[in-house]
């Protein structure tokens, strides 16, 4: 009898730490979608396709942050996804190596590293000596931010990949080269195709980096030698305005960026139960 008491107990205590644990997150869906939706419909595809308005404006939209984001993150993707791939192929293949464990070390600080320290580095770097904030700054921010994510998950996928594999092509006279890109990392294509994923809707939502980096703009420039703006910017500043039609337009706005989120991360979730 007391033992079946504190079994239920345990699960009673468990199912609470669960719910405690979930509600902030959906707390958080929640308030975006409750506030965001009307914003949004209220707007129309204006919203999505206008520029901002002027204080207490009925119209306006923020395609300059829509923009912004994607052409950002398409950038960092470039620069950022190449070296993470090699990074993690480097560190799976090369388990022992001295630069290998240094590697892998430093994959995990950068995980946990805050980002606002990259925008501060990459201000030194490049906005400092070029005298102007940029969508290529801010786009080289994100790739640093991005890296690990991508590095990290390239690592575990071609490490779960079967030793049989890589044996037989060995045992076929394959060089290493070719077994790694040709094989391992086919094999491997759907671990490192969500980690390419997790860190690109990562960097899509970061903030901190951009402000130092990418600076903002209320306008299309066109080029990623100027400041630009982005959807993460756009919340971050409107929301500390004091007109009624900015703080609409920021949940609007934390809206869109939800939706992109999780239509990046939900497939990601659905793919990893069924396999």
């Amino acid at each position: 009898m007391l033992r079946e008491l504190k079994n239920r107990i345990f699960i009673c205590y468990l199912l609470i730490s669960a719910i405690l644990v979930i509600f902030p997150l959906l707390h958080i869906l929640f308030s975006v979608f409750i506030n965001g939706v009307p914003v949004v419909m209220k707007y129309g595809i204006d919203f999505l396709t206008g520029t901002l308005p002027a204080p207490n404006k009925p119209d306006g939209g923020i395609f300059p942050a829509i923009y912004g984001t994607f052409l950002m993150v398409f950038i960092a993707s470039l620069i950022g996804i190449p070296l993470a791939v090699l990074a993690g192929v480097f560190v799976a293949e090369y388990p022992n190596n001295t630069i290998s464990k240094a590697t892998r070390s430093l994959l995990l600080i950068m995980m946990e590293f805050p980002t606002i320290l990259v925008g501060l580095f990459v201000m030194a770097i490049f906005v400092v000596p070029t005298g102007s904030f940029s969508a290529l700054a801010g786009s080289f921010a994100l790739a640093i931010v991005m890296l690990p994510y991508v590095a990290t998950y390239t690592e575990q996928a071609m490490r779960s990949v079967p030793r049989q594999f890589k044996e037989g092509a060995y045992a076929l006279g394959l060089r290493k080269c070719r077994v790694v890109f040709s094989i391992t990392l086919k094999i491997a294509k759907k671990g490192v195709v969500t980690g390419l994923l997790i860190g690109m809707a990562k960097v899509a939502g970061e903030t901190a980096p951009l402000i130092f980096t990418a600076g903002n703009a209320w306008r299309s420039t066109g080029s990623v030698f100027e400041p630009n703006g982005a959807i993460p910017l756009w919340i971050y500043y409107l929301i500390q305005q004091p007109y009624a039609n900015y703080h609409e337009i920021a949940w609007g706005a934390a809206f869109v960026l939800m939706v992109f989120f999780l239509a990046i991360f939900l497939p990601i979730r659905f793919s990893m139960v069924r396999s």
